[in-house]
């Protein structure tokens, strides 16, 4: 099928040139057999002319229609009014009469359809009155060929158009039907996200509060020249739940769809910072770059850093105190790897939930990436390397 786009405008102009024209064809066609041996030269040369002019008047302009309707009702009414005495009246213009009565029908509204009808009509019955019948018993006859020639097809130009109209206003419901249902889940989509904003503030926010507070009140209750692993973790706490909180409160504000002025989603330019806080916490971390960096798309760009976020959570809850970060940088991907020593008492637990595992293949497989993780072979470490398509960008 070819990509263009089919003109309508265009279209209905062809139509009306090929209608015009088979009409034209089967006018003339029909009048030149029968007419010739009727009418004298003369006659039969104008009346030839006219059924030209008016058949080749189908393919004007749609607000023409009454006049091209009255063109051809005069031309019917023309022939039989010139027709010699005693002659059969031939056939005229019966194609262009039938086809005039259909877009009058179609394409007129109103008083200038019926006036258009009324034309056809009248000429009808006069060409049938005036063409060499005068026994005005066959009016019966008469009657049923201007039904024929000119109520019916101005009948089914009527039809075809209330249904086209028809179809029309059941496409534009549906499309309505379609838009408000789009509307109505954009609507409840929001509502839900609103509803998941509040909970995630009166459950999440509140208790990473609490910790923050009770964990700086506990700091400051120490020695203040004394200097311990537990003023130390203390501190790493405040400081995460700060970080936890500012970082809640920038996913709420984007769930209620009403960000802060310049605010938005952590990405790879805040590692230094995520680096610096699980250092607080007592993971001592070693970040590599393999390849030209390179800028990544927004979405992208927030996910690979909440797989490395996640992965260094892994490590400090599992992990031994230490964990190797990797980021290379590829033509058409990049690929984070962690590596770090599994701790004595991890080793020994089995069949765990990996709900964080769950989460980064989630994240990576929402850009045609893959995930592999597991302890490296022959030695007590525990290695996962997710890589990203930036096929996308």
């Amino acid at each position: 099928m070819s990509a263009q786009t089919r003109d309508p405008s265009g279209s209905l102009t062809r139509q009306s040139l090929m209608v015009a024209g088979f009409c034209l064809l089967a006018d003339t066609l029909a009048f030149s057999g029968e007419g010739s041996q009727v009418y004298p030269a003369v006659s039969y040369w104008c009346l030839l002319t006219g059924i030209a002019l008016v058949d080749a008047a189908l393919a004007s302009s749609a607000r023409l229609s009454g006049v091209v309707a009255l063109a051809q009702a005069a031309l019917a009414v023309a022939g039989a009014l010139v027709l010699p005495g005693g002659s059969p009246l031939p056939d005229t213009n019966d194609a262009g009469m039938l086809i005039a009565a259909y877009r009058a029908g179609a394409w007129l509204n109103g008083l200038p359809a019926v006036l258009a009808l009324l034309y056809l009509a009248a000429g009808s019955i006069g060409a049938g009155t005036l063409g060499g019948t005068t026994d005005l018993t066959e009016w019966r006859s008469i009657l049923l060929s201007a039904v024929k020639e000119a109520l019916l097809a101005w009948l089914v130009g009527r039809y075809t158009t209330a249904r086209g109209a028809h179809i029309a206003e059941l496409e534009q419901r549906a499309v309505r039907e379609r838009e408000s249902a789009r509307q109505n889940l954009a609507n409840a989509i929001a509502e839900d996200r609103s509803a998941i904003a509040r909970d995630l503030h009166d459950v999440i926010a509140h208790h990473v509060s609490a910790i923050g507070v009770h964990a700086g009140a506990a700091r400051l209750g120490l020695s203040v020249k004394q200097v311990s692993p537990v003023s130390t973790a203390l501190a790493a706490v405040e400081t995460s739940s700060r970080a936890a909180l500012l970082d809640l409160r920038r996913l709420l504000d984007f769930l209620h769809d009403s960000p802060a002025e310049g605010a938005r989603q952590p990405g790879l330019r805040d590692l230094d910072q995520l680096i610096q806080a699980v250092s607080a916490a007592g993971l001592e971390t070693n970040v590599s770059v393999q390849g030209a960096r390179q800028e990544l798309e927004g979405s992208l760009d927030i996910a690979v850093y909440r797989v490395v976020q996640e992965m260094l959570t892994n490590a400090l809850r599992h992990g031994d105190g230490h964990v190797d970060i990797t980021l290379r940088y590829d033509t058409s991907r990049i690929t984070v790897t962690a590596v770090n020593p599994i701790a004595a008492s991890e080793r020994l637990v089995e069949d765990s939930p990996h709900r964080g595992l769950e989460g980064i293949s989630s994240r990576v497989g929402m850009f045609n990436g893959f995930v592999s993780y597991g302890p490296v072979p022959g030695e007590a470490d525990w290695k996962i390397s997710a890589t990203f398509s930036m096929d996308g960008i």
